[in-house]
Protein backbone atom coordinates (compact mmCIF):
# COMPACT_ATOMS: atom_id res chain seq x y z
CA UNK A 1 0.00 0.00 0.00
CA UNK A 2 1.26 3.45 -0.90
CA UNK A 3 1.53 5.41 2.37
CA UNK A 4 1.77 8.87 0.81
CA UNK A 5 -1.89 9.40 -0.21
CA UNK A 6 -3.05 8.25 3.22
CA UNK A 7 -0.65 10.63 4.95
CA UNK A 8 -1.69 13.45 2.61
CA UNK A 9 -5.34 12.89 3.59
CA UNK A 10 -4.52 12.69 7.30
CA UNK A 11 -2.65 15.99 7.00
CA UNK A 12 -5.61 17.57 5.19
CA UNK A 13 -8.08 16.45 7.87
CA UNK A 14 -5.82 17.54 10.73
CA UNK A 15 -5.12 20.88 9.03
CA UNK A 16 -8.86 21.54 8.77
CA UNK A 17 -9.20 20.91 12.51
CA UNK A 18 -6.18 23.09 13.30
CA UNK A 19 -7.72 25.94 11.31
CA UNK A 20 -11.01 25.50 13.21
CA UNK A 21 -9.16 25.79 16.53
CA UNK A 22 -7.43 28.95 15.30
CA UNK A 23 -10.72 30.47 14.13
CA UNK A 24 -12.36 29.65 17.47
CA UNK A 25 -9.46 31.35 19.28
CA UNK A 26 -9.84 34.44 17.11
CA UNK A 27 -13.62 34.52 17.62
CA UNK A 28 -13.33 34.07 21.39
CA UNK A 29 -10.75 36.84 21.57
CA UNK A 30 -13.04 39.19 19.65
CA UNK A 31 -15.86 38.61 22.17
CA UNK A 32 -13.88 40.02 25.11
CA UNK A 33 -16.24 38.35 27.58
CA UNK A 34 -15.44 37.26 31.10
CA UNK A 35 -14.50 33.79 29.87
CA UNK A 36 -12.98 34.66 26.51
CA UNK A 37 -9.39 34.44 27.75
CA UNK A 38 -10.05 30.87 28.91
CA UNK A 39 -11.56 29.94 25.54
CA UNK A 40 -8.73 31.60 23.63
CA UNK A 41 -6.13 29.78 25.72
CA UNK A 42 -7.76 26.39 25.26
CA UNK A 43 -8.16 26.89 21.51
CA UNK A 44 -4.56 28.05 21.11
CA UNK A 45 -3.57 24.89 22.95
CA UNK A 46 -5.74 22.87 20.54
CA UNK A 47 -4.13 24.68 17.60
CA UNK A 48 -0.65 23.61 18.64
CA UNK A 49 -1.75 20.12 19.74
CA UNK A 50 -3.14 19.55 16.25
CA UNK A 51 0.09 20.70 14.64
CA UNK A 52 2.08 18.40 16.87
CA UNK A 53 -0.13 15.42 15.94
CA UNK A 54 0.44 16.27 12.29
CA UNK A 55 4.21 16.54 12.84
CA UNK A 56 4.28 13.24 14.73
CA UNK A 57 2.54 11.47 11.84
CA UNK A 58 5.10 12.81 9.38
CA UNK A 59 8.02 11.97 11.68
CA UNK A 60 6.72 8.44 12.22
CA UNK A 61 5.73 7.62 8.63
CA UNK A 62 8.31 9.51 6.57
CA UNK A 63 11.30 10.15 8.83
CA UNK A 64 11.01 6.87 10.72
CA UNK A 65 11.75 8.50 14.07
CA UNK A 66 10.16 10.75 16.67
CA UNK A 67 12.49 12.59 19.05
CA UNK A 68 12.70 11.35 22.63
CA UNK A 69 13.67 12.88 25.93
CA UNK A 70 12.68 15.95 27.86
CA UNK A 71 12.87 18.33 24.91
CA UNK A 72 11.17 16.08 22.36
CA UNK A 73 8.39 18.62 21.64
CA UNK A 74 10.90 21.31 20.67
CA UNK A 75 13.08 18.80 18.85
CA UNK A 76 10.09 17.61 16.81
CA UNK A 77 9.34 21.19 15.78
CA UNK A 78 12.97 21.65 14.69
CA UNK A 79 12.88 18.32 12.84
CA UNK A 80 9.93 19.50 10.76
CA UNK A 81 11.98 22.50 9.56
CA UNK A 82 14.82 20.27 8.37
CA UNK A 83 15.34 19.29 4.77
CA UNK A 84 16.26 15.59 4.98
CA UNK A 85 18.13 14.76 1.75
CA UNK A 86 16.89 11.58 0.13
CA UNK A 87 13.89 11.43 2.47
CA UNK A 88 11.82 14.62 2.33
CA UNK A 89 11.96 18.39 2.03
CA UNK A 90 11.27 20.52 5.08
CA UNK A 91 7.64 20.35 6.18
CA UNK A 92 7.68 23.94 7.44
CA UNK A 93 10.07 26.82 6.85
CA UNK A 94 12.59 27.94 9.45
CA UNK A 95 10.57 31.14 9.78
CA UNK A 96 7.42 29.16 10.55
CA UNK A 97 9.26 26.99 13.08
CA UNK A 98 10.58 30.05 14.91
CA UNK A 99 7.08 31.60 14.95
CA UNK A 100 5.59 28.38 16.34
CA UNK A 101 8.01 28.24 19.29
CA UNK A 102 5.85 30.74 21.19
CA UNK A 103 2.74 28.60 20.63
CA UNK A 104 4.62 25.51 21.84
CA UNK A 105 5.66 27.38 24.98
CA UNK A 106 2.16 28.73 25.51
CA UNK A 107 0.66 25.26 25.13
CA UNK A 108 2.92 24.11 27.97
CA UNK A 109 1.68 26.99 30.14
CA UNK A 110 -1.99 26.18 29.44
CA UNK A 111 -1.39 22.54 30.34
CA UNK A 112 0.25 23.43 33.64
CA UNK A 113 -1.59 26.51 34.96
CA UNK A 114 -5.13 27.52 35.67
CA UNK A 115 -6.61 29.53 32.83
CA UNK A 116 -7.15 32.54 35.11
CA UNK A 117 -3.35 32.73 35.44
CA UNK A 118 -2.87 33.34 31.70
CA UNK A 119 -1.14 36.59 30.79
CA UNK A 120 -3.63 38.64 28.72
CA UNK A 121 -0.80 40.49 26.97
CA UNK A 122 0.84 37.23 25.88
CA UNK A 123 -2.51 35.85 24.70
CA UNK A 124 -3.13 39.04 22.73
CA UNK A 125 0.26 38.78 21.02
CA UNK A 126 -0.37 35.15 20.04
CA UNK A 127 -3.84 35.93 18.69
CA UNK A 128 -2.59 38.94 16.73
CA UNK A 129 0.06 36.81 14.99
CA UNK A 130 -2.24 33.84 14.38
CA UNK A 131 -3.62 34.85 10.94
CA UNK A 132 -0.10 35.33 9.54
CA UNK A 133 1.05 32.01 10.99
CA UNK A 134 -1.98 30.22 9.53
CA UNK A 135 -1.07 31.69 6.14
CA UNK A 136 2.55 30.59 6.51
CA UNK A 137 1.51 27.09 7.54
CA UNK A 138 -0.97 26.88 4.70
CA UNK A 139 1.78 27.63 2.18
CA UNK A 140 4.24 25.25 3.88
CA UNK A 141 1.76 22.37 4.02
CA UNK A 142 0.65 22.94 0.43
CA UNK A 143 4.28 22.69 -0.68
CA UNK A 144 4.79 19.54 1.39
CA UNK A 145 1.58 18.11 -0.05
CA UNK A 146 3.06 18.46 -3.54
CA UNK A 147 6.06 16.44 -2.36
CA UNK A 148 3.73 13.70 -1.06
CA UNK A 149 1.85 13.61 -4.37
CA UNK A 150 5.11 13.30 -6.32
CA UNK A 151 6.35 10.58 -3.96
CA UNK A 152 3.09 8.67 -4.39
CA UNK A 153 3.42 8.81 -8.19
CA UNK A 154 7.05 7.65 -7.97
CA UNK A 155 6.00 4.68 -5.80
CA UNK A 156 3.41 3.66 -8.38
CA UNK A 157 5.98 3.53 -11.18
Amino acid sequence: MNQYPVLRQRIAVEWTNIQKAAQKALAAYAEQSQYSLDAVGLNLQGFYNGLERLFESIARQIDGSIPEGGSWHRDLLKQMALDVPGVRPSVISQETAVALEDYLGFRHIVRNLYTWDLDPTKVSQLVDRLPKIISMLDADLEKFGHFLEAAARADEE
